[in-house]
């Protein structure tokens, strides 16, 4: 009588990280195929940076200034990390703060939505100090320089705005992954500005790369907007580590128009995404239009987990073509 016989395969032997923080970088590459369609000879790509931990892209750089303070001697157990922040980077200093130990705190505009509130503060224990929610970013940062002011020695002010440990990272991970993912044919580069950490950096890597690579920045068309995490830069302090001269061009994005494109993505794509991300796909789209022929690639800084219960989003996200 025959007796089956199977061959016995060996387990695969995963890496298993240390902490979370090992979980910062490395992120997927999307082509974005039905909103591009009409592109026949460009091909567009996105990051999806949600995948960090902490949620955002923001991680990467957080990661960076605080591991790089630590190697300084400028951050101590005795300091708390201070600093200025929309969302995305409050959450992911509060996300590394409590595991490494230290104390977190964040000036915020107050308008920031509550799902961020709610990471920061209940979930990963920052302390939340709010700004005028209609001096938007800039109101944070003015709120987080006047309490380091008041008591420079308790704090370790990273400076986000202002840290070249903002752009590096990107320039030391971002763009390594991107040029990977891509086989080394991307020839334009696009993101959002608001730190400009992840366009600076990135794009000078790239560059470097491919001097023929051409980098671009997206910004909101108006003063008062609604793309959270972005910069209006002429109207807006403008960040240290940003080199206006460095980019081959930038193009402006409407809020309505970053919000229509967070719906497309969620119905063309399947991409569930926050509103920056939209600005940086409908900034590609436009992009495409005008070259006619090469790979755009961008990145989605976020999902949509922290703006599902914002007004805006769910007017947008909910209307109908």
């Amino acid at each position: 009588m025959a007796t089956n016989t199977y061959a016995v395969e060996k387990p695969v032997i995963q890496r298993v990280d240390e902490s979370i923080l090992q979980r910062i970088g490395n992120t997927p590459i999307v082509r974005i195929k039905n909103l591009g369609k009409k592109f026949r000879n460009v091909e567009i790509y996105a990051k999806l940076e949600w995948y960090n931990a902490g949620g955002s892209i923001k991680a990467r750089p957080a990661l960076r200034m605080i591991e790089d303070g630590e190697k300084s001697g400028k951050l101590t157990k005795d300091k708390i990390i201070l600093d200025s922040t929309s969302g995305n980077t409050g959450i992911a200093y509060a996300l590394i703060g409590l595991v490494k130990g230290y104390r977190v705190k964040l000036a915020i505009p107050a308008n920031v939505c509550k799902e961020r509130k709610r990471l920061m503060g209940e979930v990963y224990k920052a302390e939340l100090v709010v700004s005028d929610p209609l001096e938007g970013s800039d109101g944070a940062i003015r709120m987080a320089r006047k309490i380091l002011s008041e008591n420079h020695d308790k704090y370790f002010m990273p400076d986000q705005y202002n840290n070249p440990s903002n752009w590096k990272a990107h320039f030391d991970t971002t763009a390594v992954e991107i040029y990977r993912q891509t086989e080394s044919r991307v020839t334009h580069f696009i993101a959002g500005i608001g730190t400009a950490g992840t366009v600076m950096g990135s794009g000078r890597r790239l560059k470097m790369f491919n001097p023929s690579v051409k980098v671009y920045a997206v910004e909101p068309a108006e003063a008062l907007h609604g793309i959270e995490g972005l910069k209006h830069m002429e109207t807006s302090i403008r960040p240290g580590i940003y080199d206006e001269n460095f980019l081959d061009g930038k193009i402006s994005i409407k809020t309505e128009e970053a919000y229509e494109m967070v719906r497309l993505l969620q119905e063309e794509e399947g991409l569930g995404v926050g509103h920056s991300s939209g600005a940086a796909m409908k900034g590609a789209l436009v992009l495409a239009e005008r070259i006619g022929k090469g790979v755009i690639a961008t990145v989605f800084p976020d999902s949509c987990e922290c703006y599902v219960t914002t007004g805006n989003f769910q007017r947008y996200s909910t209307s109908q073509k």
